[in-house]
């Protein structure tokens, strides 16, 4: 038997996810139009012989995470529980503490996902590389091109995906490091047990030791991968999974229907959605559920999210337009894209930065939660916080 484990950090975690996770939780906001961890547990269901998936975080077990997760289990047939932390404990500290629920059962092994990447999960190669030579670590790795000047010492092109595969006696040297934490800390707190004790970086403080030892092991990938860590990262995972749709989920692609909107690439449609027969959409555009598309609407690289408006003749580019989000007619929303090299087949989104001397950099738009936009005024490269009503253009701004 096999379990998954998927590690979705919590409310400390995700500022540059931000403004969108003041309204849902960074794990679930929609990608390619389905909750982000919705991705992961698809891909671990249809690997053979899953018996359980385990989400571990320190999110408050609020209605979204309770709704997403009671009708995951009825969608794929699997027990799906949640583990919340009693404190943020790292990306090791969660799998020890609730080392003994991931081992009830006994399973050969579990798989350890990290919820803010996006990838074609490869999980049954790993599982058959686990099989045909079995490590205690496998790790899921991408080649990047990077370039270092004269380096001083060796300097890999493969990269940590934050997938991975352990087995059961992989949990021991994350004991070891909870053991170390704890005489440390009681080297520098004599009241006896050390709450930082907890705290294990499976990055930092296990594989880094492991792999001067020979103990880690690597299952190359060259499908796709990248990191999402803002909201640029989330427009481009989504373009990732609905190119991949293809394979997968062809049902979820809009395809051009006489009297329907234009449809130019790859483009999700809420089923709830209403859009305009004159509306062009796509290429990666992403309409959720209850959205509004008006008349002569252009969408281009784009997430709409739940019960937007988008009035007639607006355009909007390189943007996500929040929930309940009204933008006036002849508008326009633009951004700047900050995507990969196309012609690099090795090129992986990097984990940009908002802000450079003080300056917000050139970025795609974002427009929080029910954000008006009057007519005919242009919004480029800014950032607009939750519930702001507009009254002219603005350009390079954070809108508080």
């Amino acid at each position: 038997m096999l379990k998954a484990v998927i590690l979705i950090g919590g409310p400390q975690k995700g500022t540059r996810f931000r403004p969108l996770s003041f309204e849902v939780p960074k794990p679930l906001f929609p990608v390619a139009g389905v909750p982000m961890i919705q991705h992961h547990i698809e891909a671990c269901a249809q690997v053979p012989g899953m018996q359980e998936i385990l989400l571990i975080g320190f999110y408050q077990p609020d209605e979204p995470l309770t709704r997403f997760l009671e009708a995951a289990q009825q969608e794929f047939h699997l027990p799906i529980r949640y583990l919340q932390e009693f404190a943020p404990l790292g990306t090791g500290g969660g799998l020890y503490h609730f080392r003994d629920q991931i081992l009830a059962g006994g399973p050969e092994a579990f798989f350890v996902l990290n919820a803010d990447v996006c990838s074609d999960f490869p999980l049954s190669a790993m599982l058959d590389a686990h099989r045909h030579q079995p490590h205690p670590f496998l790790l899921l790795g991408t080649t990047v091109l990077h370039y270092v000047e004269k380096p001083s010492t060796f300097v890999s092109d493969i990269i940590n995906c934050g997938i991975y595969l352990f087995s059961p006696e992989a949990l021991k040297p994350l004991g070891d490091v909870f053991q170390r934490n704890q005489q440390d800390g009681q080297l520098e707190d004599c009241s006896g047990l050390w709450p930082g004790a907890g705290t294990i970086r499976l990055e930092q403080d296990v594989f880094s030791a492991l792999a001067g030892q020979g103990q880690i092991y690597v299952h190359l990938t060259d499908g796709i991968w990248s990191q999402i860590k803002s909201a640029g990262s989330a427009l481009y995972a989504s373009r990732l999974y609905l190119s991949q749709y293809q394979i997968t989920h062809p049902e979820r692609l809009a395809k051009h229907t006489p009297g329907g909107p234009r449809i130019r690439g790859n483009v999700y449609i809420h089923p709830t959605a209403k859009v305009a027969p004159s509306a062009v959409l796509g290429p990666n555009v992403s309409i959720g559920e209850g959205v509004t598309v008006g008349e002569g609407v252009r969408l281009r690289e784009s997430i709409v999210l739940h019960g937007a408006t988008l009035q007639e003749h607006t355009c909007v580019l390189h943007s996500i337009v929040g929930w309940g989000s009204t933008v006036g007619r002849w508008a326009r929303v633009e951004g700047t894209p900050n995507d990969p090299n196309p012609n690099d087949p090795r090129a992986h989104m990097d984990s940009e930065s908002l802000f450079k001397d003080g300056k917000l950099l050139p970025a795609i738009t974002i427009l929080g939660c029910r954000v008006r936009i009057p007519a005919e005024v242009l919004i480029l490269n800014s950032i607009v916080l939750p519930h702001k009503e507009l009254s002219r253009s603005f350009t390079n701004q954070i809108i508080l």
